[in-house]
């Protein structure tokens, strides 16, 4: 049900009067007790009726009104109720979003009514309109469909002896009202004040104006209650009185704000008329605004220092004019204040089980940085304050630094944030800038604190080492404050001009190269690598990650498919070259995509993923493994490097050819430091070439050549010092390399075996190209302990201090097949 609003426009009537040619019958005076006695005389005292709710809307004896029909229900009672002429019960519903109200839902006077005419109107709806006769009460509802029939009982008005002058001048100014507030219409209808002036019946004109007047449903339904006609009358009376001064005062506030006002200055008038209107109210807009600030203040638990100099920035907003352009910028200025988290701090769960649960879940392997977060929660739970450490975890993109931030979170109960520090060049992006710039604001490290609600956030500092820097600053500089546990206790914000304390908050950075962060940055921040992951777990990531993340992302059913270990397995070795699983998780969502193509195309689909459908899931491979090649050759030595994307073996090949004056030549795209690893190699053998039974005329008379194939790839790095000696005197002597073999490891001039970095990954390497032994500097002994022994099954190990040792176990004594000499 959808009532017409708008009674007192002049366009509402013309719309009406075009529509149903019936202006005058809704307009002026029925005579209620003659028209209507004969349809009342048949209801009796309590009568069952059809009830109409209505929205927003209550309907007065005498009166009648336009309603629109939009409910089903409401269409087949009117057309009933035209068809048999039979009188209804008209009731206002309490909430006018109420779609089907029942007994609970209405209100329990009503009017019963007369549907007069019902018309489709040219916008498609239907109106109807309805003629009040006469009070009742809803005792009860006896039927709820087709539509509602109720149980009523009729109530009688109490209308004043003729000679109460109190009321006839309560009537007589309930006219002049009505009509001032329809004069006060840009065009207001002349035919309705006509007959507003001339009518007689004063029960008709109390009931009219009830029923018009420009206010809330509830006002008129409170009206519609009163059973007196004088009372009634003279609450009419202050809401009518209430709603002319209201419309008296919009006159005012537009004769004071009239101009020729363009868009531009649109938004200024409708300050204006707010103003005037608190003004007039005995409010104002500064007096409102600055009680609220100081209701939250009073709930700040902050220090005596924060609460004075708030109290002051706060007096000298109340000095200000709300029109004032600083009136805004000091608001903003307060507002920050008073919305940061001062000494609020989220309650940490020492549950040092669940927190190990939750890392399990959430990430595989990542054992040190796991350890370390479990270390924290246990000094926390022991002492139960500290300064919270600066993390900076380091390793290749995709091995789950930043996801890690949100997982600590969750096992710590923090609010987790986070910045990402890419490209940031502004050092006013860190520190905020001050408020004498327009459009200042603070830094992003206060604004996210404000964000997260608590002052003991896990803050995430993201690509810590891509911030670069630029005339505006070096924002790295600036994050030495926030980074260092001694000074981040007053951390200081240019904007804020307040320090705040930030020794509370879990900073955890994030950065994929650690040459690009300056020193003093580094020497604040506790480092953690976060070494690329191997085959086997990247394997174990996407069989309890990555798969199960994209089926639900593909909207294919749980269990539907499953992956082979060997296929996954493929899919790793074959399809990425990553460290992290980036790569992997696109490759196996690319797999999902097809098979939810397939299962959208009613095709079958294989319930097992298996090695050999992956070509026509993923084409053809990119990528091979280097194998073992055999020692059938002299000079070719198998080394061991480390990539970003995880550990690989190559191969170094020296080759001798005559010549009249010894050469060296160098190919395979080297590096600076591996060719000078060749070049020691070579002078260390020329010094030593007695130990190594090689011909001092030799090093004039044959030319000499090492290459590392892949020469596409550059390769740089001492480690394959070694292997490049231990190639060199295979070629100069011929001897065989032992088979199943790899090393690495740096040398010096006095022939000394120095350690090198990323043994795991080296190690792993090998073991996937089917090597069975490796030899290793003797310093190197300590990283196999922190590898799982599952990992080093099938290798065995021989540590070397000097070169001569790694000569001797590598190089047999048997020569190949066809020597050179």
């Amino acid at each position: 049900m959808k009532t017409k609003t708008g009674i007192f426009s002049q366009e509402s009537y013309d719309d009406l009067d075009d529509n149903l040619g019936i202006v005058m019958p809704i307009l002026t005076e029925c005579d209620v007790d003659e028209d209507f006695t004969e349809g009342m005389e048949k209801m009796g005292a309590v009568a069952t009726v059809p009830i109409l709710p209505l929205r927003n809307m209550v309907l007065f004896p005498g009166v009648a009104m336009p309603v629109m029909i939009g409910r089903s229900k409401s269409m087949r009672l009117v057309k009933e109720a035209l068809k048999t002429k039979a009188l209804i019960g008209a009731i206002c519903q309490k909430e006018m979003n109420t779609e089907d109200p029942l007994l609970d839902d209405l209100y329990s006077i009503g009017v019963i009514a007369e549907v007069v005419r019902m018309l489709e109107m040219p916008d498609g709806t239907t109106t109807v309109i309805l003629q009040g006769k006469k009070r009742f009460e809803l005792k009860c509802l006896t039927q709820i469909e087709p539509f509602l029939i109720g149980k009523v009982a009729l109530l009688e008005d109490t209308i004043p002896d003729k000679r109460d002058r109190e009321f006839e001048a309560q009537v007589s100014t309930i006219k002049d009202l009505t009509i001032k507030m329809i004069s006060s219409i840009a065009e207001p209808p002349r035919d309705l004040i006509f007959a507003i002036k001339n009518n007689k019946n004063v029960l008709y004109l109390v009931n009219f104006s009830s029923s018009n007047i420009p206010c809330a449903a509830s006002e008129k339904q409170e009206l519609l209650l009163i059973g007196h006609l004088k009372d009634r009358a003279y609450r009419l009376l202050i809401i009518l009185n209430r709603e002319y001064q209201l419309i008296e005062l919009k006159n005012s506030i537009q004769m004071k704000t009239h101009e020729d006002i363009n868009q531009q200055q649109k938004e200024y008038f409708l300050q204006q008329q707010i103003k005037t209107i608190q003004e007039e109210l005995g409010g104002n807009i500064n007096e409102l605004e600055i009680k609220e600030l100081r209701g939250k203040a009073m709930k700040k638990k902050w220090p005596r220092t924060v609460a004075e100099a708030f109290e002051k920035e706060l007096r000298k907003l109340e000095r200000l004019h709300p029109q004032s352009p600083d009136f805004s910028i000091q608001t903003q200025y307060v507002q920050s204040i008073v919305n940061l988290p001062w000494q609020q701090y989220s309650k940490d769960n020492f549950n040092l089980p669940h927190a190990q649960r939750i890392l399990d879940r959430d990430h595989y392997g990542l054992e040190k940085v796991k350890e370390r977060i479990i270390e924290h929660l246990a000094v926390l739970k022991l002492k139960g304050d500290m300064k919270s450490p600066i993390i900076c975890l380091y390793g290749p993109p995709g091995v789950g630094k930043t996801s890690l931030g949100k997982s600590v979170a969750e096992a710590l109960n923090r609010k987790y944030v986070r910045i990402s520090l890419g490209g940031l060049h502004d050092e006013a992006e860190i520190r905020g800038h001050r408020r004498t710039y327009i459009g200042a604001m603070s830094g992003r490290i206060i604004q996210n604190i404000q964000k997260a609600g608590t002052s003991n956030p896990v803050f995430i500092l993201d690509e810590i080492d891509k911030v670069t820097n630029d005339f505006k600053g070096d924002p790295a500089s600036a994050l030495l404050e926030v980074l260092d546990p001694e000074q981040n206790n007053a951390f200081h914000d240019n904007y804020l001009d307040i320090d705040y304390d930030l020794s509370k908050v879990l900073f955890i950075a994030t950065a994929n190269n650690l040459n690009t962060i300056s020193q003093p940055l580094l020497d604040r921040m506790e480092l953690i690598e976060v070494s690329g992951y191997i085959m086997e777990e990247k394997i174990q990531i996407a069989a309890k990650h990555l798969v199960p993340k994209q089926m639900e992302a593909h909207g294919l059913p749980k269990g539907k498919i499953r992956f082979q270990k060997k296929t996954l397995q493929d899919i790793v070795n074959h399809y990425t070259r990553e460290s992290g699983v980036r790569e992997l998780d696109k490759k196996i969502a690319k797999i999902m995509r097809k098979l939810a193509r397939k299962i959208a195309s009613d095709e079958p689909v294989p319930p097992v993923i298996k090695p050999e459908d992956l070509y026509g899931y993923l084409g053809a491979v990119p990528y091979t493994l280097d194998k073992y090649q055999g020692n059938d050759y002299a000079g070719v030595v198998t080394g061991l490097a480390w990539t970003a994307v995880g550990g690989e073996i190559l191969f170094v090949e020296s080759s001798l050819s005559r010549g009249k004056s010894s050469k060296l030549t160098l190919t395979g795209n080297l590096g600076d430091v591996m060719k000078e690893s060749a070049i020691l190699a070579l002078e260390y053998i020329h010094s030593h070439a007695s130990l190594f039974e090689i011909n001092e005329e030799m090093f004039e008379q044959w030319n000499v050549h090492v290459h590392v194939p892949e020469g596409a790839i550059p390769k740089d790095g001492p480690s394959a010092g070694i292997t490049m000696v231990t190639s060199l005197v295979s070629a100069f002597t011929q001897r065989k390399v032992k088979r199943d073999i790899a090393m690495t490891g740096e040398i010096t001039l006095r022939g000394k075996v120095l350690p090198v970095g990323g043994i795991k990954e080296k190690i792993l390497a090998a073991k996937r190209a089917g090597i069975k032994e490796l030899v290793l500097c003797k310093e190197n002994q300590k990283d196999i302990h922190e590898i799982k022994p599952d990992y080093l099954n099938g290798l065995t190990f021989h540590y070397v201090d000097d070169i001569r040792e790694v000569v001797e176990f590598a190089l047999l004594k048997e020569k190949v097949d066809h020597p050179l000499f």
